[in-house]
């Protein structure tokens, strides 16, 4: 009989508590089941397969490559099953059902909530659930099943099997720091004069990070002398506001700020600062049309964004 027949949403847990525990009694705990019997359903799920889904080692287990590309797919089909009941229990209350998006730190502060705005005003039942955070942590929920879309920096963006993507408007990169700065009674900046003071910089892996890395490298530069690492938008705001510590950040995310009398863009150009911001979504929702309404608003938000600049 094929596997496919027998497996259960449980055995999804299940495979997903191994790899997780690396350990058959640890799992067996965790699933309240019995070594014995966890053990007896994992070489009979292999035998049916045809091939062992984990290594055997003194220490654990440890999943094969076959495991590992299992163990991938029980998570999206746990994400996704998980959204449906949620979905369900919303719509049964007599609500919509509920879209999640991922947003990075470049496009949360206005070019986000705009177009949500705009999405709920074509639909009014509908509920959104915005999530922030960094691109590969946001892309990696996506995957997943558990975003519905991502909006932010694709300056590192590598297309996908999975997903579709598309970019919405460019961006460059600008130096801020707090109103009054020493910095901002200059009229023009080098790098030498930046390095005087402490910085506050993106984890490595973020666009903004390496677009920072490369600018620096192209100027023969070393590393900015970073104090603080930090990818939460509040958190740099307030730090730059009662210091002089500087940062770096997109251009509309600065200039959103800077109107409000939060910080100011310093004159210094920087090389290579070039960037977007796009949205990614799984390739399999062509046929969501309350999804596709939400792509579209995004689309009609950036081509007011680009008029504006």
């Amino acid at each position: 009989m094929s596997w496919t027949k027998q497996l259960r949403f449980k055995h999804l847990d299940l495979l997903i508590e191994l790899a997780e525990s690396g350990s058959l009694s640890d799992a067996a705990r965790a699933t309240h089941s019995t070594q014995p019997s966890l053990s007896k359903w994992l070489r009979d799920l292999e035998d049916d397969i045809g091939s062992p889904l984990f290594e055997r080692h003194a220490r654990g287990l440890k999943p094969t490559a076959l495991g590992s590309m299992m163990i991938a797919h029980a998570r999206r089909m746990k994400s996704e099953i998980d959204r449906t009941q949620q979905d369900l229990n919303s719509l049964i209350q007599g609500g919509s059902r509920i879209l999640s998006v991922g947003t990075s730190p470049a496009a949360a502060p206005n070019y986000v909530p705009g177009t949500i705005m705009r999405f709920l005003r074509e639909h009014p039942n509908a509920r959104i659930h915005v999530e922030e955070g960094t691109m590969n942590a946001m892309l990696e929920k996506l995957a997943l099943g558990k975003l519905d879309l991502v909006v932010g920096r694709m300056d590192n963006y590598r297309p996908s099997e999975r997903l579709r993507s598309t970019i919405l408007y460019d961006e460059r990169l600008t130096v801020v720091a707090r109103p009054n700065h020493p910095l901002t009674q200059k009229i023009a900046l080098q790098w030498r004069d930046l390095y005087e003071y402490d910085w506050i910089v993106w984890p490595d892996g973020t666009p903004i990070r390496a677009k920072l890395d490369h600018a620096l490298t192209a100027a023969g530069m070393k590393p900015a002398p970073m104090r603080v690492e930090s990818s939460s938008q509040v958190a740099n705001l307030w730090m730059i506001t009662y210091s002089n510590m500087l940062s770096i950040s997109s251009e509309r995310v600065a200039r959103h700020f800077s109107e409000r009398g939060l910080v100011v863009q310093l004159p210094m150009e920087i090389a290579h600062a070039e960037g977007s911001v796009g949205m990614c979504w799984r390739d399999n929702q062509e046929d969501d049309a309350l999804l596709q309404s939400l792509l579209e608003c995004f689309k009609l938000e950036a081509e007011k964004v680009t008029y504006l600049d």
